[in-house]
């Protein structure tokens, strides 16, 4: 049984947990000193551009500028490779913006306590089903979907409606919807970016109130709920009564009443679901597996780094065995460690070396299967020739 915990403190700190059978699988935090803004809209303005960086600081009023990069002003060729194969030595943002002027920007990564927010004139609306990108010309669906029949069905949905010139980005959640669902999504997205176009033609006419907040993506539970309401998830519990109203109304109007929706007010919510011990558990850099192996974790600005050992084992069988059985019970649980710190960026694992090629293609498929599970857009590019695993993992929420 999946279950949803949200506890709320004193202090209005939030930590939300998402529980199978009682075992910590993902766990979010948001405190009152750091609240989430990912995902919110602003009228900013441009206080400083750096022609040699390609870039600009913008503000938005908040305490710290944003920072906006010429790959981030670029319409997107596509949401799979966005601008990734663009020579940006071909441009210069000195064509795009200026210094002063007002520019519509989304926060794409949110502000640390040393650097102000990653932002984005590339905007990206989620709905339920589906993300909405304004202004730009294509259609695709999420790589969780695999089936080709189901992807032919979504791209021909998006063809029966009249875009005019926007983006559709169909999420996992898509996966096998009714029609008629879908497009609704679909056009309350399109009231949501036309109510959005209004408010900017309204600020910029003003020119009054710039930086400003145009639209606020609505916090970490909102986003949260909004992308696992249609999963297998059971029960929500929850220790605060004011959201514990906006959850109701949530589910209510997204029709999902086969999920519990728990108060115990003012409880300990952590403490009585054993969480707070899972979650100490995350903060650790080495994580001991049954067979009495281990992995260590190690970020750094640049990557994570995850390292293999066999720690206390030493198997029964021969080497090349007791080194892929290692290697096999440690990809499970990396899997696990990646979804459950939200790590995010380049990540290099440093498997214990195998001899047998076949070993080592079957770990990478076993890595491949078991992130499937992951909510997270991951790549796997394979061993490097030092035999490094490396990969991509794009965090849920940004930290």
């Amino acid at each position: 049984m999946s279950e949803i915990i949200i506890s709320i403190s004193k202090n209005s700190n939030k930590t939300i947990a998402i529980v199978e059978d009682g075992i910590l699988r993902e766990k979010y935090e948001e405190t009152e000193e750091f609240n989430r803004l990912e995902g919110n809209i602003y009228i900013g303005k441009v206080v400083d551009v750096l022609p040699g960086l390609q870039a600009a600081f913008v503000d938005i009023g908040e305490n710290l500028n944003a920072f906006l990069h010429i790959k981030d002003i670029l319409p997107k060729v596509s949401n799979k490779t966005g601008n990734k194969n663009e020579q940006y030595l071909n441009y210069r943002i000195n064509d795009y913006i200026k210094e002063g002027m007002p520019i519509l920007v989304q926060i794409k990564k949110d502000k640390t306590e040393k650097k102000g927010a990653r932002v984005s004139t590339n905007l990206n609306i989620g709905g339920r089903y589906v993300a909405l990108v304004p202004n730009q010309n294509f259609v695709t669906v999420s790589q969780k979907i695999e089936e080709k029949e189901e992807i032919f069905r979504l791209k021909k949905i998006a063809e029966e409606i009249d875009l005019n010139g926007n983006g559709l980005i169909f999420r996992t959640s898509s996966y096998l919807k009714p029609e008629k669902d879908l497009k609704n999504d679909i056009y309350n997205l399109f009231e949501l970016n036309n109510n959005i176009n209004e408010i900017v033609d309204i600020t910029l006419k003003s020119k009054e109130n710039i930086p400003k907040l145009i639209y606020e993506n609505g916090g970490i539970i909102n986003k949260i709920l909004i992308d696992l309401i249609d999963t297998n998830i059971n029960k929500i519990i929850i220790n605060d009564a004011k959201e514990y109203d906006n959850i109701k109304l949530l589910i209510e109007q997204m029709q999902k009443n086969d999920i519990i929706l728990e108060l115990q007010n003012n409880k300990n919510l952590l403490e009585l679901y054993n969480i707070n011990n899972q979650i100490e558990k995350t903060k650790t850099r080495k994580i001991w597996l049954k067979s009495g192996a281990c992995i260590s974790i190690d970020k750094t600005e640049a990557l994570t780094a995850i390292d293999v050992n066999t720690g206390k084992y030493t198997g029964k069988d021969d080497l090349e065995k007791t080194v892929y059985k290692v290697n096999e019970e440690a990809t499970i649980e990396i899997a696990n460690q990646l979804k459950l710190r939200d790590i995010g960026g380049i990540i290099i694992v440093d498997y214990i070396d195998m001899e047998n090629k076949e070993n080592e293609n079957k770990i990478l498929e076993l890595l491949k299967n078991e992130l499937k599970k992951d909510r997270a857009k991951t790549q796997v590019l394979g061993f490097s020739k030092l035999h490094l695993l490396e990969m991509t993992r794009k965090h849920i929420f940004s930290s």
